[in-house]
């Protein structure tokens, strides 16, 4: 084999092969070849792929970009650009979100009033939001009466820092129906408002569920 890809017969080239016939037909060496573009004196890109393959494609997984780096005929580019498709190929089977919604109360609200105002007890959950003010993680955090406000301070404040948060919006029905805060519901807000900001938490809102509309404690400058 050639010591340059570009000296090989061009059917034989894994670039072309890839745009002629589709990546399925290509071998994992070639595959990598593509990604490195190059090789070292005296071994091309095929012939370092292959380096790389000997311990299966497990090992490259489990090596550090700063390992890969290392290796001969790498450096910090071939291992960056090894790093990165290994990592968007996690995420596209992992399913995972472009980017985090934004939260955005009026709409976030809306959708609660259609799938959780039907509940026949009081439901306290939280979104949990990272610095921008998207949306982490949503979770219940207790069912019971709003008043039993030592239990679910400490379990927000508990999933805030095991989601890694920077804020977080809280929610509850009201099973009446009507979203109008009662002096349980302020005293709460305000207590919860005030807990998260000994740990540097911003509460960016409180909504209240009824059954066809909501309420906003922070537009309605409860709190």
């Amino acid at each position: 084999m050639t010591d340059v890809i570009r000296d090989m017969p061009r059917d034989d080239r894994p670039r072309e092969r890839l745009l002629m016939h589709g990546p399925q037909l290509l071998s994992d060496s070639e595959l990598l070849a593509i990604l490195l573009g190059s090789g070292l004196p005296g071994r091309n890109a095929i012939q370092l792929a292959r380096d790389l393959l000997v311990n299966g494609m497990s090992d490259i997984r489990r090596r550090t970009p700063t390992d890969l780096a290392k290796l001969p005929g790498m450096g910090p580019a071939k291992a960056a650009r090894i790093v990165a498709s290994m990592e968007l190929s996690r995420r596209f089977l992992e399913g995972e979100p472009d980017d985090p919604p934004q939260f955005e109360a009026d709409g976030y609200a809306r959708k609660l009033v259609g799938t959780f105002s039907h509940h026949a007890q009081e439901r306290l959950s939280a979104a949990f939001l990272d610095s921008r003010h998207r949306v982490i993680s949503d979770r219940q955090i207790f069912i019971g009466s709003i008043g039993n406000a030592l239990v679910s301070t400490r379990d927000v404040i508990r999933f805030a820092m095991l989601d890694n948060a920077a804020a977080v919006a809280l929610y509850h029905n009201h099973p009446s129906g009507n979203p109008t805060p009662s002096e349980d519901d302020v005293r709460f807000t305000k207590k919860m408002k005030e807990s998260l900001g000994l740990c540097d938490l911003e509460l960016v809102d409180h909504l209240i569920i009824g059954s066809h509309r909501y309420c906003s404690l922070k537009n309605g400058n409860f709190f």
